[in-house]
């Protein structure tokens, strides 16, 4: 079975493989503290000024409130 990322359309053999490029991919700039969706920044916003998590079903909005940059959310577990 084949897993596919969402953002970039990069194919993986394993789930494994896709979570640990999930970490890194460049086209998943932003995720959503409300229901974990990934997504670039292009998708969250129409006009630049507001952004609102891309899921059907979250209401997720704001950069620093809802919505975080992958880069500041990702953290090392000692």
């Amino acid at each position: 079975m084949t897993h596919t990322c969402r953002n970039c359309k990069r194919t993986f053999t394993s789930k494994l493989e896709l979570e640990l490029h999930r970490d890194t991919c460049s086209d998943a700039q932003l995720f959503c503290g409300k229901c974990g969706e990934r997504f670039a920044e292009r998708r969250a916003t129409r006009d630049g000024w507001h952004y609102e998590c891309p899921s059907d079903e979250c209401d997720g909005a704001g950069i620093g409130e809802d919505l975080r940059r992958v880069r500041d959310a990702i953290t090392v577990s000692r």
